[in-house]
C-alpha cells in the first residue's frame, strides 16, 4: 500500500512538470531590478521628484544609488550591507544626454568578484525596499545614501 501512495504522489508531483513547456505564469518578481538590469541593454534614463530633483535610474525606472563612505572605484558597501544596496551592473553605457559617458566606468568587486557600474568613479546600487520604478525609498538613508543627481559631482570634484 505504501508503494502505491509513493507513486500516486511522485505521479502528483511530476504531472505538472513537462520539460518541454514553459511554467505559466512565471515572471520575474518586480522586486529584482538588479537581475534586470545586469541582463539590459537599454539605456539609463533621468528620473525627477520634488524631494530629490533629478535622478539617474536604470531602463525599468529603478533609482540608482550612491553611498558617501565610499571612495572612487571602491566599495565600502560589504556582507550584510549588499542584502540592502544591491550593486547595479549594465553591460553597456548608453548614457542619457544630461550625462558624459566618459562619466561612467566598471570596477570588480574583490569580495564577491561581481562588476559595478560606476559613476565619476562612485559605485553605484540599488536600494531593496523601492519595489516599483521611480521610488526613492533609500534618498538620504542614514545620511548616507544618495540618488545620482550633481551632488555626486560635487563629492567627486572634492575627492580630486
Amino acid at each position: 500500500m505504501q508503494k502505491v501512495a509513493f507513486y500516486v504522489f511522485v505521479l502528483f508531483i511530476l504531472g505538472g512538470c513537462r520539460p518541454d513547456e514553459p511554467p505559466e505564469n512565471m515572471s520575474a518578481p518586480i522586486n529584482e531590478p538588479q537581475e534586470a538590469a545586469q541582463n539590459s541593454t537599454d539605456s539609463l534614463k533621468v528620473m525627477e521628484k520634488d524631494e530629490t530633483g533629478r535622478y539617474l535610474a536604470d531602463s525599468t525606472g529603478m533609482t540608482l544609488y550612491y553611498y558617501l563612505n565610499d571612495k572612487p572605484g571602491v566599495s565600502a558597501c560589504t556582507d550584510q550591507c549588499l542584502d540592502e544596496w544591491p550593486p547595479f551592473y549594465i553591460g553597456s553605457n548608453k548614457v542619457p544626454e544630461d550625462f558624459n559617458e566618459a562619466d561612467f566606468g566598471v570596477i570588480t568587486r574583490p569580495d564577491t568578484g561581481e562588476k559595478q557600474t560606476t559613476y565619476k568613479g562612485f559605485p553605484l546600487y540599488y536600494f531593496s525596499r523601492d519595489q516599483v520604478a521611480g521610488q526613492t525609498n533609500g534618498y538620504s538613508a542614514d545620511d548616507k545614501w544618495y540618488t545620482v543627481n550633481n551632488s555626486i559631482e560635487r563629492i567627486a570634484l572634492n575627492e580630486k
